[in-house]
């Protein structure tokens, strides 16, 4: 008895975003053929036609666009392609790619560009201590700056603090030319590079020169009681254990802190890093979260999202050879 596959049809409100939706040339209509390779899409007017077993889903993607575009969003083929990463996995593309924190130096609106994204601004928003763990280009630390300036504009803390450890400073700061601060600006220069996204430069220089916006090694932090600050420590896998510790009890009353790191890049001479296993030990405090980002949240070329994964796999493989050998043992 042979079986009916499934159809949907969507209907779009209006002729005029039926170009914007299907793409210049049909690109992206043709990107979600790619990517459902066993559902039939037909358009007619501005009607779309889906049949086949994940019709559903294709349905939903495409209702999905249209709230996106009615909410003044511009569709790319990133766009669509994070989008159909988010419908198949059951999450709605509307409510992650219009979050809006703030707007930008450059005057674009900075939002959360995956559902890890979304997730990880959320558990900033609603916890004391976040913790933000992935790999290169997830936007950890880009997405915790734009959240430590959306704070600081809503008058929710009185100053931002960004500090990260200096990890060669015992073999590499007295080769650099200038005082303690330029040793140091090195290391310190990504999360200038994150501020002056959300700030522009001769504003961010002028909170820097009043201390309202302070950047800062680690090692600046200990003795010191941190209240109503938002506190960023980025790279914190190259922390020691007593360093993390350190710079956990430093947190005063009114004070936010985001803590981001990448556990496969860990630089601390010994390997000791302070970010490790912190989940086991921390993980059941209330008002303090940990968001684990991965390859699908990688929001920069799309390289770099195929070398993560690629990384991400080897890894697994790894432990699973690992876990074999010691079994046989």
């Amino acid at each position: 008895m042979s079986t009916v596959a499934p159809t949907v049809t969507v209907v779009v409100p209006g002729t005029h975003l039926m170009a914007e939706l299907l793409g210049q040339r049909d690109e992206l209509l043709r990107r979600v053929e790619e990517s459902f390779p066993d559902v039939s899409v037909v358009v007619r007017g501005n009607e779309i036609h889906c049949a086949g077993p994940r019709a559903h889903q294709v349905g939903k993607l495409f209702e999905e666009m249209v709230l996106l575009l009615q909410r003044g969003e511009r569709l790319d083929q990133s766009v669509m392609d994070r989008s159909i990463v988010m419908v198949r996995a059951e999450q709605r593309p509307s409510t992650v790619l219009t979050d809006d924190i703030l707007k930008g130096s450059r005057g674009r609106m900075v939002r959360p560009k995956t559902a890890g994204q979304k997730r990880y601004v959320d558990a900033i928003r609603e916890n004391t201590v976040t913790f933000g763990i992935g790999p290169a280009g997830t936007g950890k630390s880009w997405l915790a700056v734009a959240m430590a300036v959306q704070a600081l504009h809503a008058r929710q803390v009185q100053r931002i603090i960004l500090t990260r450890p200096a990890v060669e400073a015992g073999e590499r700061l007295g080769f650099l030319p200038g005082d303690l601060m330029a040793k140091i600006d090195p290391y310190l220069r990504p999360l200038y590079d994150a501020l002056f996204d959300m700030v522009e430069a001769e504003a961010a220089q002028k909170l820097i020169e009043r201390q309202t916006i302070e950047v800062a090694p680690l090692a600046f932090m200990r003795g010191r009681t941190l209240n109503n600050s938002f506190i960023i420590l980025d790279e914190a896998q190259n922390t020691t254990p007593e360093q993390m510790k350190m710079f956990l009890t430093r947190i005063g009353f009114g004070s936010k802190v985001v803590v981001t790191g990448d556990v496969s890049q860990i630089d601390v001479s010994d390997g000791r890093s302070g970010l490790v296993g912190l989940e086991k030990k921390l993980g059941n405090i209330e008002s303090l979260s940990f968001v684990t980002l991965d390859g699908s949240d990688v929001v920069r070329h799309r390289i770099v999202a195929d070398i993560v994964a690629a990384y991400e796999r080897a890894g697994s493989s790894d432990r699973s050879s690992s876990k074999r050998g010691q079994q046989r043992g």
